[in-house]
């Protein structure tokens, strides 16, 4: 069928690209590099957060401002978390501003994260009970309710505030996306570490490059990058591995944010015949 062998080829040539850039060379500079000093899944899942959650601005500045952040939490994420008072982490949080982020919204993120530890066990665990209290009976194809009642329980200890975004709202939810990629993901890029949690539940990270990809791609014809685009571009990429529909992101998305790679570069591979 012709509908068939498109996406036989196509998935061919995407396999293609995840081969030649799906390496850590091309990981720099991005948040992500700091996930890689923490072998302790304990640790990486709260640095892995912190990271999504200042991923935004001029790449530069996040690897700055987030650099910064995890100084001061020491070599153990985890131990300081637990091992911190919720007036010590105040202050550390003090003086902190990172665009539209404030102190109050940084320290109000880490004492969420303090709670949802101390009431789950793991930021992985409080994600896995939102996913299995609302798939009882019902298979839960994606991952909105684990990030919903993370949201939810992050925001207990007070308003985060934009750092991450309200999933059951239009928001494509780009960052809480990228977190749960790095954290369910492992390959030689993503670190991954969440072994609950199925690749196969995950929708993309859209941002304004994969934005385009998936347009270009045409699996979306949506006119902004919302929810519903991000989860039509992943039933996009479903079809082509239905086991990993994002196993794609990072690779593609190099175009367009490395400076020699050119989006047009990779519209020009893919539509060749």
């Amino acid at each position: 069928m012709p509908g068939n062998t498109r996406l036989i080829a196509l998935g061919k040539k995407l396999d293609s690209i995840y081969m030649k850039y799906n390496k850590r060379k091309y990981v720099d500079p991005d948040p992500l590099l700091f996930l890689y000093e923490y072998p302790d899944i304990r640790d990486r899942e709260i640095a892995g957060l912190v990271a999504a959650c200042l991923a935004y601005g001029r790449v530069e500045m996040i690897m700055k401002t987030l650099g910064l952040v995890l100084k001061k939490m020491g070599n153990s994420p985890y131990e300081y978390i637990t091992g911190s008072r919720e007036k010590d982490i105040d202050k550390h949080c003090e003086g902190f501003k990172y665009r539209f982020a404030k102190e109050n919204h940084l320290s109000c993120l880490l004492k969420g994260i303090k709670g949802v530890i101390l009431e789950y066990g793991s930021l992985e665990n409080c994600f896995c009970t939102g996913i299995f209290r609302t798939s009882i009976g019902n298979e839960d194809k994606t991952i909105l309710s684990g990030l919903g009642l993370l949201y939810r329980e992050l925001n207990r200890a007070g308003i985060i505030g934009h750092l991450l975004a309200d999933p059951q709202k239009t928001s494509a939810c780009k960052r809480s996306h990228l977190f749960l990629r790095w954290m369910v993901r492992k390959d030689a890029v993503d670190p991954g570490g969440w072994d609950s949690v199925s690749p196969g539940q995950l929708i993309v990270p859209l941002d304004t490059h994969m934005y385009s990809i998936g347009k270009m791609l045409g699996f979306t014809n949506r006119k902004s990058p919302d929810k519903i685009c991000a989860i039509e571009i992943t039933n996009g990429f479903r079809k082509i591995f239905k086991q990993d529909p994002v196993k794609y992101d990072f690779s593609l998305t190099r175009f367009g944010i490395r400076r020699n790679m050119d989006m047009d570069d990779l519209k020009a591979f893919i539509h060749d015949s």
